[in-house]
């Protein structure tokens, strides 16, 4: 039967060994759809076998459910996998292969993914583990292309995240694919979490992302380019506010951030146009001006290359005004 509108039920597999954090990722973050008003959301821990399961800090959970917990699921999560990488059980490869051929989606968290790909359902694709898991799933499943370099990549029916911090950007990221940038925002406030990384980002940069300081020059310089998106940004300006060389300048923003200053500021603008598509009723023509797109055309090439839709239909789908509002919605 379909799943009713604004209901979701999302099934996390749980076993012996598994940390308290790996297992309490998915369930923070899709129970606080509920708990923040966005969906019915639902989550449920099954295992192989019904009963209980010690994590590796050492508590007993009771009251996990067997694999016919899956089997009404509309999101399978394997959030993560034992240390030793061991292959997936036959139960588990059936259910997860059974609730994929049902049109489920599949998530592998962090070495998640290792269990997902014994599964079948990653061969001939790209996928992403945690770091430290990248050779051994190269080696046991030749017919996958393994990125060390992402935090997570979605196939649509099938998602793998990077080590433990990206698994909350992969559920972060199925929030707002669902329910847009708002939902995602609000519940990533709620959690005190980054609202939104994309999945290309590095794994790992070679330090976190700056605190807002006067006295670090590219936290001043993305602080400053988020109140002037609108305008034109080329490197050069930016290496002024600075203070640095355009060489110094780059060199220091990608030790920072992980990408490119271009990179960086295209991701802002997509930010900043999706709020407005979703916030307001502003033509579109007006939404990538003050984006810093310019034109209309350049707007849409980006939405279509990044999200695989157009700024219409995303506005029609994620609207975060009443439904009565969103229907007097038109593109111009």
């Amino acid at each position: 039967m379909p799943t009713a509108e604004g209901v979701l039920r999302v099934a996390v597999h749980a076993f012996d060994g598994v940390t308290m954090f790996h297992l309490a990722v998915p369930q923070l973050v899709f129970d606080e759809v509920r708990r923040q008003g966005l969906g019915d959301w639902t989550t449920v821990l099954f295992a192989d076998r019904a009963g209980s399961v010690r994590t590796a800090e050492g508590y007993r959970i009771g009251d996990v459910r067997g694999p016919a917990a899956a089997e009404q699921a509309d999101v399978v999560v394997v959030p993560s996998w034992f240390e030793d990488g061991r292959a997936a059980s036959p139960v588990l490869r059936r259910t997860l292969q059974a609730a994929h051929d049902r049109g489920a989606v599949i998530a592998g968290l962090c070495l998640g993914a290792v269990a997902v790909a014994d599964a079948g359902l990653l061969s001939g694709r790209t996928a992403v583990t945690h770091w430290q898991g990248v050779d051994m799933l190269t080696a046991r499943h030749r017919d996958i292309s393994v990125d060390s370099s992402v935090l997570y990549i979605d196939h649509g029916d099938v998602l793998t995240s990077a080590g433990t911090a990206s698994a909350l950007d992969a559920c972060l990221h199925l929030v707002r694919s669902r329910l847009g940038a708002a939902a995602a925002n609000r519940v990533a406030r709620s959690l005190v979490v980054a609202p939104h990384r994309e999945g290309g980002q590095a794994q790992y940069i070679e330090r976190p992302l700056p605190v807002q300081s006067v006295n670090d020059p590219i936290a001043v310089v993305l602080e400053w380019a988020l109140r002037h998106l609108a305008e034109p940004l080329p490197v050069e300006r930016l290496a002024d506010v600075a203070h640095l060389s355009r060489r110094t300048f780059i060199r220091a923003f990608q030790a920072s951030t992980g990408v490119t200053p271009a990179v960086w500021v295209k991701r802002q603008r997509l930010d900043e146009a999706r709020r407005l598509l979703e916030s307001t009723d502003l033509p579109v023509d007006q939404v990538a001006a003050a984006s810093g797109f310019g034109s209309t055309v350049t707007l849409r090439q980006s939405f279509a290359a990044a999200f695989d839709t157009s700024p219409s239909e995303y506005r029609r789908r994620f609207d975060a005004r009443t439904a009565h509002s969103a229907a007097g919605h038109r593109d111009r």
